[in-house]
């Protein structure tokens, strides 16, 4: 197993979402590797959690990469956050990503799960997916 091409992958796909004009009219340039601190955009897209496993075979290193993009908002109702997270889907799913290291094998959409945060106004979307990668 290689875990080496986890920061690639992460840049690469933080790179789509940032390039993609549809995510970007929908949150401006409100695309973050981590929740943002102090005040934060009304809106806004964060780059969460990612479980790697060992996907090697006889041909080489591998990994499988399942990783979390979450929609965050105060918008009453979640059809904002819903359209956000489908621009997010169609950026991702099936994308031909470049890798500073390795390559992407294939990118997909796991599950999603939206709710509103306890005690609060506010809608969080997250968007599961699974990438798999081999390192070169």
């Amino acid at each position: 197993m290689s875990y080496g091409v986890s920061a690639a992958l992460q840049s690469a796909i933080y790179q789509a979402l940032s390039a993609d004009t549809v995510l970007t009219g929908l949150v401006g340039s409100a695309i973050y590797d981590a929740a943002p601190t102090g005040s934060v955009p009304a809106l806004y897209v964060s780059l969460g959690p990612e479980d790697v496993a060992d996907a090697s075979d006889q041909t080489g290193h591998g990994a499988r990469h399942d990783f979390t993009v979450s929609v965050v908002s105060d918008a009453a109702g979640f059809l904002t956050a819903k359209q956000v997270a489908a621009a997010i889907s169609d950026v991702l799913v099936d994308a031909s990503l470049s890798l500073s290291r390795g390559s992407l094998v294939g990118l997909y959409f796991v599950s999603a799960k939206a709710r509103r945060v306890q005690d609060s106004d506010v809608r969080r979307i997250d968007l599961k997916f699974r990438a798999r990668v081999e390192d070169s």
